[in-house]
């Protein structure tokens, strides 16, 4: 991995393509832009190549088994069927990037994307950089996503999204409400449930029909992450059907069952609906005492940052697989259901990021045809 640090020349510094974001769908573009040739750099926001990861939840676990938790060029390392925690993956990122020689600037957060003339400005609080080409590869869960009338709790309930959440030391002693029953929720409450009793919160998902780390299972995890790629796609009309479904909601439990959050003495109870005298309040009136609350509640995306005339009605970029028509030059990666369910999922941003190299290199290729000149790497 190539760790940069601003200096004076980054000021004046100019390349074929800046991409946004040194995640897995960051690093899956650059592999491919470095056998492209292209001369880019990599901005993340986090520390260490990883970060995005690193700072989750210390029990975490990818629900992908390593046979698909791989980027392109280096397949994950060890058995084929284990499943990697958050740390060993986050390693894995690092090393990929380290590999394959990738330019990642760490510690670099973007604050805005625009255009001069026929170049984008991506500026940093370090200083601009010019590029024909962007790159939008931060993710798409950037914000965490909290009812406004969390501020109504009172001040003595501890409470934290599931993104701030590491350990269960990290709330008071005393009932835990966990407010979200997806598979963080889920996840997070079994965890709290050896420690404290925990109320779950939130409408039951539904969940897959089998463990997923059984070897029972894995002929069935074969033919389920074969349809997230190839059928469950904007091409045929279940894909089209099942990104509606996925864009409103959350997917079925994959790793817990509500068999585990019951033998662990989990109780669910109805959707928060507010707060009355400082406590949360249920759909059907129940008022919880407790002395936390954590806030499962998802993210939401943000794009405030990107000063461009590109987004739709839903704050999004509109794009079509990636491509943002509006603003030649302008690319989406890792995006929900971007082109299939498995878009947003490490298997999927490698076959995501090649569709959008090619793409890349043929509107390079007819710009240089038509007499646009490649811009120069400054010093």
């Amino acid at each position: 991995m190539v760790t940069e640090q601003f200096d004076e020349r980054f000021h004046s510094e100019t390349f074929d393509t800046v991409v946004v974001g040194g995640g897995q769908a960051g690093l899956a573009m650059g592999y491919h832009l470095a056998r492209l040739g292209e001369s880019f750099v990599i901005l993340d926001a986090g520390a260490r190549v990883g970060d995005a990861w690193r700072t989750r939840w210390d029990s975490l676990r990818l629900f992908t088994p390593a046979r698909y938790s791989g980027l392109p060029g280096t397949p994950y390392p060890g058995s084929p069927w284990a499943f990697p925690g958050r740390e060993e993956f986050s390693d894995y990122l690092e090393a990929y990037a380290t590999e394959h020689q990738l330019p990642v600037r760490t510690g670099t957060r973007v604050t805005r994307v625009g255009r001069e003339d026929d170049r984008f400005v991506v500026e940093t609080p370090d200083g601009r950089v010019l590029a024909r080409r962007v790159v939008l590869a931060a993710g798409f869960d950037a914000l965490p996503r909290v009812p406004a009338f969390a501020a109504e709790l009172d001040p003595a309930i501890a409470q934290l999204h599931s993104s701030a959440y590491h350990r269960p030391s990290d709330l008071p002693d005393g009932d835990a409400l966990v407010v979200g029953a997806g598979n963080s929720g889920a996840d997070i409450a079994l965890e709290l449930s050896a420690t404290r009793r925990v109320l779950l919160a939130g409408r039951h998902p539904g969940q897959i029909p089998f463990r997923i780390e059984s070897p029972a299972a894995r002929l069935a995890t074969l033919v389920v992450f074969a349809a997230f790629s190839h059928v469950l796609t904007l091409r045929t009309p279940i894909g089209r059907r099942a990104r509606a479904g996925v864009l409103g909601h959350s997917g079925p439990l994959v790793r817990v069952k509500s068999a585990d959050l019951a033998a662990a003495g989990v109780h669910r109870v109805p959707r928060i609906a507010g707060v009355v005298d400082g406590r949360p309040v249920t759909d059907d009136g129940t008022t919880l005492d407790v002395a936390a609350v954590v806030w499962s509640t998802g993210f939401r995306p943000d794009f405030s940052w990107l000063d461009l005339p590109v987004l739709g009605p839903d704050g999004l970029p509109v794009h079509d697989r990636g491509v943002v028509a509006g603003q030649p030059g302008l690319y989406l990666l890792g995006q929900l259901f971007q082109y299939s369910l498995a878009s947003s999922m490490i298997h999927g941003v490698g076959r995501d990021a090649a569709y959008l190299a090619d793409r890349l290199a043929h509107a390079a290729a007819t710009s240089t045809a038509t007499g646009m000149t490649r811009p120069a790497r400054s010093a």
